[in-house]
């Protein structure tokens, strides 16, 4: 499987500076595309660090416990 460019806890500073910027603006610094801006704001809304770690760990405890 392909390697995620970016992490969750980065995608989340990208919203935040997009948030604070045009996305356009921000896209353009964080080299990505506006549309990838949009997906990521559908998928990770309103969440932060935290909340995406905490996610995070539950799908991978999730994956484990579908393994067993």
């Amino acid at each position: 499987m392909k390697k995620k460019r970016f992490t969750e806890e980065q995608i989340i500073r990208i919203l935040r500076d997009a948030e604070a910027k045009t996305i356009d603006a921000a896209a353009r610094q964080h080299g990505v595309s506006e549309q990838s801006i949009y997906r990521w704001k559908r998928q990770f809304g309103q969440m932060e660090v935290a909340d995406v770690r905490e996610l995070r760990h539950l799908r991978q405890e999730n994956a484990r416990l579908k393994k067993v």
